[in-house]
């Protein structure tokens, strides 16, 4: 079978015929699974040394991984008018230098062990795929400016996620609380569906969501065994990079793998930063009972840190200084996503106080109240996004009536993180489901997404927890 009628196979939801199982596959696959589907959901457990790490991962989701990788090449070609083979040449050149020795090797892990499958992927598209939301616009803003060549409009931020965290008389029980939504385009957000449960050779047990293909979650929730809770939301509009830094997404895994404390979170995170997915980070040590916001932009880092509060995130640029020199945000439209979700998020913070827990965590992430319109609305607005409802869309990410918006959720408390669990619910957590077929009919305008946009359907909450020794 060749590599494109494989993918076509995959698309078009056939299953793809797979080699069987060779002795030394299982070898490798030793303490490793793939559970059955639950929700949506696919959860895989991974564990020893980072090639075989890397191996399981590739082996157990080949299918997806090519699906994804699929999938983004065929919207970096849209957005950014380049093929994929520019980014196989980037990965090479700017980002693999600066990658771990360790996670070298489970990025070649990975495409050892889809190769293994019959899925014809290597080393630099596993890097690629990797590097995916560094790409755009943050490299690619740099390098076309570098080389004289004008920036597409459709390169541009997206306003990735909503989130929370709160400790102290902000909770139920004094100790965090941290809950995020994954905001991002229908067309990939849809695969955003994997749990890993990562037992590495070095470092903590890790339990995370992620995608297909990648180390790092990508949408960055997860817990550890040293009791760090993680998550994050972009900063909107922001610009800036630096090819001589450590790829992101090798400081998130590290950051999620290694970090006994707030402390070791931010030195992991802002040495070597290249400015990639800019991001503000939260996060929580449930020892201790300590949250923290690491607000990381290129020239401007703001960590702040304390026992009793909370932070949110919406893709806000909360520091006034980042937000004047590293992006083109206008903190005073109050209509735009970002500063109505933060207001929204400030009045659910002031109602809920004192009683914020997984339940009320739950209730956050599916509320449809809009602070402009002042009803229920939901919309790009709202906590949980639905743009492809709104006329105004989330310009310049999305157009009116664009197929982006919360694509699954998640929630802890300080006592699942500590039993290595969180609970998630994968599509719209309010249950609202999105149909393809039908919104493209009512929208033409978006009809080049048709190969690659499928329905996003809305599942319940479901608990995860880290499958044992």
């Amino acid at each position: 079978m060749t590599r494109g009628a494989f993918l076509r196979m995959i698309l078009a939801g056939s299953p793809a015929v797979l080699p069987a199982r060779d002795t030394k596959s299982e070898a490798r696959l030793k303490g490793s699974f793939r559970r059955p589907e639950k929700n949506g959901w696919i959860f895989v457990r991974l564990q020893g040394a980072p090639r075989d790490i890397g191996f399981q991962h590739g082996y157990w989701l080949a299918k997806e991984i090519a699906t994804a990788h699929r999938t983004i090449a065929f919207e970096m070609k849209h957005d950014s008018e380049r093929e994929w083979s520019f980014f196989r040449n980037a990965a090479k050149e700017y980002f693999w230098p600066k990658v771990d020795v360790e996670y070298r090797e489970e990025l070649q892990g990975i495409a050892d062990g889809v190769q293994a499958r019959g899925v014809k992927l290597d080393l630099w598209d596993m890097v690629s795929l990797n590097a995916w939301l560094e790409w755009s616009p943050y490299f690619l803003g740099w390098y076309n400016e570098k080389h004289g060549v004008k920036t597409p409009i459709t390169v541009t931020t997206a306003d990735r996620c909503s989130a929370f965290v709160a400790t102290g008389a902000y909770t139920r029980d004094g100790r965090p609380v941290m809950g995020h939504n994954a905001w991002t385009g229908y067309t990939n957000g849809v695969y955003w569906n994997i749990i890993f449960d990562i037992r590495p050779q070095d470092g903590h047990r890790i339990l995370m969501d992620g995608y297909p293909g990648l180390i790092h979650s990508g949408d960055d929730f997860g817990v550890n065994t040293a009791g760090i809770m993680i998550t994050e939301t972009t900063i909107t509009q922001f610009e800036g990079f630096n090819p001589d830094g450590i790829p992101e997404f090798v400081r998130a895994r590290k950051a999620m793998q290694y970090s006994s404390s707030i402390d070791d979170f931010a030195r992991v995170m802002t040495t070597g930063n290249n400015g990639g997915y800019a991001n503000n980070w939260l996060v929580a040590d449930r020892k201790s009972g300590e949250i923290g916001s690491l607000e990381l932009g290129l020239k401007n880092v703001t960590l702040l840190r304390g026992k009793d509060g909370y932070f949110c995130g919406a893709n806000f640029p909360v520091n006034e200084k980042l937000a004047r020199e590293e992006t083109k945000f206008d903190r005073n439209d109050k209509g735009l996503s970002s500063n109505a979700r933060r207001t929204r998020w400030e009045q659910l913070m002031a109602e809920y106080k004192g009683r914020i827990d997984a339940d009320a965590g739950r209730r956050f992430l599916s509320d449809h109240y809009d602070v402009i319109a002042g009803k229920e609305d939901p919309s790009e607005r709202t906590i949980c996004g639905h743009v492809e409802l709104s006329p105004r869309g989330m310009k310049p990410w999305q157009p009116e009536y664009g197929t982006a918006g919360a694509v699954q959720a998640k929630v802890a408390d300080a006592a699942m993180a500590e039993r290595l669990s969180f609970s998630a619910a994968l599509g719209h957590s309010c249950g609202r489901h999105f149909k393809a077929a039908e919104h493209l009919k009512k929208h033409p305008q978006l009809g080049w997404q048709k190969p690659i946009l499928r329905d996003l359907i809305a599942h319940p909450w479901t608990v995860f927890e880290s499958a044992g020794t």
